[in-house]
């Protein structure tokens, strides 16, 4: 872990195992694109690690998305609940 203090209150969710899972990726897979060892991964998806600025920017390389899509200062909701959650009524989405 990097020198810098973070406290308790102020923890790195990620989505990594999700990304890597859709995308079936191994642990050993993404460690290789990344330049990690597979432990690394492990511990980054447990939240046992933080990534390092660089390290969160080769790994959203991979996954092809923004920095904000895979990590989060709070936690994730699940990606089913985002994707269909329930209309409210007497809204029109489609509007």
């Amino acid at each position: 872990m990097s020198p810098v203090r973070r406290g308790e209150s102020r923890p790195i969710f990620n989505r990594i195992a999700v990304l890597r899972a859709e995308r079936s990726l191994s642990r050993a897979r993404l460690a290789e694109l990344i330049e990690v060892n597979p432990q690394t991964v492990g511990a980054l998806e447990r939240g046992d690690h933080f990534p390092s600025l660089d390290l969160a920017m080769r790994i959203c390389e991979v996954f092809g998305l923004p920095i904000e899509a895979v990590f989060s200062r709070t936690e994730f909701t699940p990606l089913s609940t985002e994707l269909y959650r329930p209309r409210e009524s007497g809204v029109n989405r489609d509007a």
